[in-house]
C-alpha cells in the first residue's frame, strides 16, 4: 500500500488506537512512517514513542479540535503529507467528521486536498478482549459527555439501550465536573435492568497501569471512575464467570 503523493495535498486521519506501537495496525504504522508531519492532542503525540521522533509535530490543546484540523489543511496546502492522529478509531469519537466538515467550510481552498481515513482499535473493542466477551452480541457505544451532546438525548439513548437489551459500552463516564454522571447513567438502566445485571470496567487500556474489574450494576453505581476508564454494561443474558465478563453469542454447546 503506497500512501498518497500528489500536488493536491493529503491527509491521513490516523486512529493510533490506545498509543502503543504493537496495538497499532500496520496501515497505521505505515501512514506514520511515511507522513512528513503528525498533527495532534499533545499527550496523542507523546505516546507515539521513539519510533517517531524525527518526525515534525504539531499539537494543539484538548478542546482546540478545530484549530488543529484547520493547521493540519495549512500543512497540507504546502505539499506536505500529514498525519492527523487521534486514540482509539479515527471515526468512532475522533476527528475523522471534522476533517470533512472543516474541507466543506474551506471549500475551494481545500478542493483539491485528499482525505483519508485510517481506522484503529477503539477503546470498546480493545477493553472488551481485556474484560472477556461482553460485547460478543449486539450491543452499542454511548459517550456520558455532555460537552458536544445534551444530556437530555443521553438519557434517551441510555433507555432505548436497555429497552433493547443492547449490551454498552460507555465512553467517558465521568470527569470532574461530571463526578455523578455513571451513577445517573445506572440509575437511568436501572429502570429497566436488574441489579444484579453483570457489568465491568478497564482502566489505562493497552497503557501501563491497565487494570480490569467485573461488578453489578447496582455496584457499579456506586464505584468512582474516571475518564481513563471505559465501562461495559452486559445485556440480559451476560454473566461473571471465572472473573470474566462473557455476553453469550447463542450458540448451541
Amino acid at each position: 500500500m503506497e500512501i498518497k503523493n500528489n500536488s493536491k495535498g493529503y491527509i491521513a486521519v490516523v486512529g493510533m488506537g490506545p498509543g502503543k506501537e504493537s496495538m497499532m495496525t500496520q496501515q497505521a504504522l505505515h501512514m506514520l512512517d511515511a507522513a512528513d508531519v503528525i498533527v495532534g492532542y499533545t499527550v496523542y503525540l507523546e505516546l507515539l514513542g521513539e519510533r517517531f521522533a524525527g518526525k515534525e509535530f504539531l499539537s494543539t490543546p484538548m478542546k482546540q479540535e478545530t484549530e488543529r484540523c484547520r493547521l493540519a489543511f495549512a500543512e497540507a496546502a504546502k505539499g506536505k503529507k500529514v498525519a492527523m492522529v487521534c486514540s482509539g478509531d479515527a471515526g468512532i469519537y475522533g476527528m475523522a467528521s471534522l476533517m470533512f466538515e472543516i474541507k466543506e467550510e474551506l471549500g475551494k481552498d481545500a478542493a483539491d486536498v485528499e482525505i483519508e481515513v485510517i481506522p484503529g482499535i477503539t477503546a470498546a473493542s480493545s477493553g472488551a478482549a481485556v474484560l472477556g466477551a461482553p460485547l460478543n452480541h449486539d450491543f452499542c457505544v454511548i459517550s456520558l459527555s455532555d460537552l458536544l451532546t445534551p444530556w437530555e438525548l443521553i438519557e434517551r439513548r441510555l433507555r432505548a439501550a436497555a429497552v433493547g437489551d443492547f449490551a454498552i459500552a460507555i465512553y467517558n463516564p465521568s470527569s470532574k465536573k461530571r463526578h455523578d454522571y455513571l451513577q445517573k447513567a445506572c440509575d437511568i438502566l436501572l429502570e429497566t435492568a436488574e441489579p444484579g445485571r453483570a457489568c465491568g470496567y478497564v482502566r489505562s487500556i493497552g497503557r501501563d497501569g491497565e487494570e480490569f474489574h467485573t461488578c453489578t450494576l447496582a455496584e457499579l453505581r456506586n464505584t468512582e471512575v474516571d475518564m481513563f476508564t471505559t465501562v461495559f454494561i452486559g445485556n440480559s443474558q451476560s454473566r461473571i464467570t471465572d472473573g470474566r465478563l462473557i455476553t453469550p453469542r447463542g450458540y448451541r454447546i
